[in-house]
C-alpha cells in the first residue's frame, strides 16, 4: 500500500488509502490515544478518531472519499456513547464511516464485564436458597468491581440485566415457564370495558402457596396481561398476605385495571433462583447471584451498564458499518435530525430498549443488519411533516429482525414507523410476542418483507397494526409474505389489522398463509384489498362495522377520530388535493366502513369473507376467484406462484414477484436466511 501523509491543524498523522478514494484512521484495544491514528500507531478509543475526524473537518475541506474510521476486531467495554452532532458530518460525496476492519468480530459492548464469581457461603442466603441449587449458586461482589449504578428492577432504558456467553439471562421468577392467573379480583371499584368486568384496584387472590416463601424478599414485581391480552405491564409488589392469598400491587395500577383469569408471574425474587441462566441482584449490598447455565469460567459474564452506544444528533452521512453492538441498557443507536446516515451490515442484539431509532431529519436507513433479542423493539422510523405531507424517506431494508420484545411485550414491533414517507422493505422478521409493523401517518410503503411466527403470546394483535385514525392515509402494503401467523388470546391474531376505522390503506399483491384472520377492516373507509393471495386462512377477508356499532362513541363530535381529523389541515391543499375524501367525511355518515373495494383475490381452503351484515352492501366486490384450484406451483412447498393455465389469470390477477421477497444479497449481506435466489 502507498501511504500518503498529511498533517491537520494539530500535526496529526494520517493515512490516505488510494483504494478507498479518502483518508483512514485506525483504532485499537491496543492502541493509544496519544497516538497518532495510524495502523502502526491506532488510537485507543472511538471518541480520540472522532475529535481527529473533527479537527480534519475544521482544518479543510474533507477529501475525497471522505474518512473511514477502521476499528480492529476485538471486544471494546466502551464506557461513554460515541457522541456524534454537526460538526462530525460527512458529505453526501465524502461521508464519514465507523466501520470494522476484518470478517471477524468487532464487539462494541455496553457493559461490565464481571470475574470473581465465589460459591455462596452466607448460611442466611443459602437456606432462602432451593436447597438443589446451594452448592450451585454462584455470587459476586459488584460494588468492589466499581460497579454501582444498578440501575431500576422494571425501569425502560434503565434495566441492569445480566449476560453470559451473548445471552441474556433470566431474572429469577416463578413459575419458571408461562404463567399463572388471577384467582379472582379484590376491591370496591369495578372497571368494565367492552363488557369485560374488572377492577381498578391492584388486589387479587392466588391460588398456591409457594409466596409463603417470599417473606424475606426485597422488591417483589409481577408482570402481566392484567386486563387485555396486548396490554401488559410490570407491577411492583406492595404486600402478600399468605394466609388470605391476596396480593396487592403498588399504585399507579395498570390502566386498564385487572380482571380475573388473566396471566402473569413473578421475578426479581432470590428464593426462585432455581433454574440455570438465572440471577438475582441483591441491591442493598451490591451483591449478585447467578446459577450460570455452564461452568462459570467457561463464558464471560457481562452486566449492563451503558444506555446507548452511539448517539447522532444533528450529523449528517455518517455510516456505522460491520460492527456488534450489544449490552445496553436502552436503545443502542439513536439518530435524531441529520441527513444520509446509515446503519448498514451491523449485528444489533441484547439491548435494553430498541435497535436502532431515528427520528426527525431526512434519509436516514438501516440495510442489512441482524437484530434479535432487543427488550423491546428492533427499529424505530419517525420523520417527515404531515401538515404539509412532506415525507422523510427513512429506510429499514433487507435486515433480519427476531426474537424481538422478549421483556416489555406488547406495542413493541420489530419496526415502528410514524410521520410521512418511510420505507420497509426485503425484512425478514419473525419470532415476536406481539405486533411486527406498527404504523402512523402517511403514505408509508411496506413491502417485500417475510413475516411469520409472531403474535404467538398476545390476542386481538395484528402483525401489520394501525388504527383510530381516518387520517393516517397512503400507506401501500404489497407484494409481502405472512404466514404461520396466530394468537393465544382473545380475538386472536389478524395479518394486516386496520383496527378502529383505519382508513384509506392498499393492500396489494400479498401472499397470506395461516395468518389468521388476513386483511381486516375494523370498521374504517376506502380501504382496498386487491390482488392477494389467501391460503388456508380462518378469514381471508374481514370487515365490520363497529363505527355505527360499539365504537359509535369515537365517531361522534366529540371524539376520538374527529378530534384526530380536524387537527390536520384536512379542507386545505396539499391533503384536499392528495386524500379528497376527507374533505366531506363528517357529512358522510363517518361511521360507515364505505368506499372499501375487495377484486382480483385468491382464496384457497380456510375461509373465504367474515363481513359483518351492516358492512356487506358497503363494499365493492369484484373478480375474486374463490374456493377454486388456482394452480399453484407448489402449494405443499409453499410455492404459490401461479401456473401458466390458472384461471385467475382470466380474471385479471397480476403476478405477484415472489422472487424479490425477503433478504438479498449485497455489499452489507453476503449470506443468511432466505438468500436461495
Amino acid at each position: 500500500m502507498i501511504r500518503k501523509y498529511l498533517y491537520a491543524s494539530l500535526a496529526i498523522l494520517i493515512i490516505s488509502c488510494p483504494l478507498l478514494g479518502g483518508t483512514d484512521f485506525f483504532v485499537s484495544t491496543g492502541g493509544n490515544d496519544t497516538n497518532p491514528g495510524t495502523q502502526a500507531q491506532p488510537f485507543a478509543t472511538l471518541q480520540r478518531a472522532r475529535d481527529a475526524v473533527r479537527e480534519l473537518n475544521k482544518s479543510e475541506d474533507l477529501p475525497k472519499g471522505g474518512v473511514t474510521v477502521w476499528i480492529e476486531a476485538d471486544t471494546y467495554y466502551v464506557n461513554e456513547p460515541l457522541t456524534l452532532s454537526n460538526q462530525d458530518s460527512g458529505t453526501e460525496k465524502a461521508p464519514i464511516v465507523y466501520r470494522g476492519q476484518s470478517d471477524q468480530e468487532v464487539r462494541i459492548v455496553g457493559g461490565r464485564q464481571v470475574k470473581g464469581f465465589q460459591p455462596v457461603r452466607d448460611p442466611e442466603i443459602l437456606e432462602r436458597l432451593d436447597e438443589s441449587v446451594r452448592n450451585k449458586v454462584v455470587c459476586a461482589d459488584l460494588k468492589a468491581a466499581g460497579i454501582t449504578d444498578f440501575g431500576e428492577v422494571a425501569a425502560r432504558s434503565n434495566r441492569l440485566e445480566l449476560f453470559f456467553r451473548d445471552e441474556p439471562m433470566q431474572l429469577a421468577r416463578w413459575p419458571n415457564e408461562g404463567f399463572l392467573q388471577i384467582l379472582d379480583v379484590v376491591g370496591e371499584t369495578p372497571k368494565t370495558i367492552h363488557g369485560r368486568k374488572g377492577t381498578v384496584e391492584g388486589k387479587f387472590t392466588y391460588s398456591d402457596d409457594r409466596p409463603k416463601r417470599w417473606a424475606d424478599e426485597q422488591e417483589i414485581w409481577l408482570h402481566g396481561y392484567w386486563f387485555w391480552d396486548w396490554s401488559d405491564s410490570f407491577e411492583k409488589v406492595s404486600s402478600i398476605d399468605t394466609e388470605k392469598r391476596i396480593i396487592e400491587t403498588v399504585p399507579p395500577y395498570h390502566n386498564y385495571g385487572y380482571r380475573k383469569g388473566q396471566r402473569y408471574y413473578a421475578l426479581n425474587v432470590l428464593a426462585e433462583l432455581d433454574r440455570p441462566g438465572e440471577w438475582y441482584l441483591d441491591r442493598r449490598k451490591g451483591i449478585l447471584y447467578f446459577l450460570p447455565p455452564s461452568p462459570i469460567d467457561q463464558g464471560r459474564a457481562v452486566l449492563s451498564t451503558l444506555r446507548h452506544l452511539f448517539v447522532l444528533k444533528d450529523c449528517s452521512w455518517v455510516t456505522i458499518r460491520g460492527l456488534v453492538l450489544e449490552a445496553t441498557r436502552s436503545t443502542a443507536v439513536t439518530i435524531s435530525g441529520g441527513t444520509g446516515n446509515t446503519i448498514a451490515g451491523c449485528t444489533i442484539r441484547n439491548t435494553g430498549s430498541w435497535a436502532v431509532s431515528i427520528s426527525g431529519g431526512g434519509n436516514n436507513s438501516v440495510l442489512g443488519c441482524d437484530i434479535y433479542r432487543t427488550a423491546e423493539g428492533g427499529v424505530s422510523l419517525s420523520g417527515g411533516e404531515r401538515k404539509s405531507l412532506i415525507p422523510a424517506g427513512h429506510r429499514a431494508a433487507n435486515n433480519h429482525i427476531h426474537h424481538f420484545g422478549r421483556i416489555y411485550r406488547t406495542y413493541r414491533p420489530a419496526v415502528a414507523v410514524s410521520g410521512v414517507g418511510n420505507h420497509v422493505a426485503h425484512n425478514v422478521i419473525h419470532d415476536g410476542p406481539h405486533n411486527v409493523i406498527q404504523l402512523g401517518g402517511n403514505d408509508h410503503t411496506i413491502e417485500f418483507n417475510e413475516i411469520h411466527h409472531v403474535c404467538f403470546e398476545t390476542g386481538d394483535v395484528g402483525a401489520f397494526y394501525m388504527g383510530r385514525d381516518w387520517t393516517a392515509r397512503g400507506t401501500t402494503i404489497r407484494h409481502n409474505y405472512f404466514h404461520d401467523i396466530k394468537g393465544p388470546g382473545l380475538h386472536g391474531a389478524m395479518a394486516v389489522y386496520l383496527d378502529d376505522a383505519a382508513s384509506g390503506i392498499s393492500i396489494i399483491g400479498n401472499i397470506f398463509c395461516r395468518a389468521g384472520r388476513a386483511a381486516f377492516i375494523g370498521g374504517g373507509r376506502d380501504n382496498l384489498v386487491e390482488n392477494n393471495i389467501f391460503v388456508d386462512c380462518p378469514a381471508s377477508v374481514h370487515v365490520d362495522a363497529r363505527g355505527i356499532g360499539w365504537m359509535k362513541y369515537h365517531v361522534e363530535a366529540d371524539g376520538t377520530l374527529p378530534q384526530r381529523l380536524k387537527a390536520i389541515p384536512y379542507r386545505q391543499p396539499p391533503w384536499s388535493e392528495k386524500y379528497p375524501q376527507l374533505v366531506n367525511i363528517l357529512d358522510d355518515s363517518p361511521g360507515r366502513p364505505s368506499g372499501n373495494i375487495v377484486r382480483r383475490n385468491i382464496s384457497f381452503g380456510g375461509k373465504w369473507l367474515d363481513v359483518e351484515n351492516k358492512a356487506m352492501p358497503l363494499i365493492k366486490f369484484e373478480d375474486n376467484l374463490v374456493d377454486k384450484d388456482p394452480h399453484f406451483v407448489d402449494a405443499g412447498r409453499q410455492d404459490f406462484r401461479l401456473r401458466p393455465d390458472s384461471p385467475a389469470f382470466a380474471m385479471g390477477f397480476q403476478k405477484i414477484p415472489t422472487d424479490k421477497i425477503g433478504l438479498y444479497r449485497d455489499e452489507y449481506r453476503k449470506s443468511g436466511i432466505g438468500l436461495e435466489k
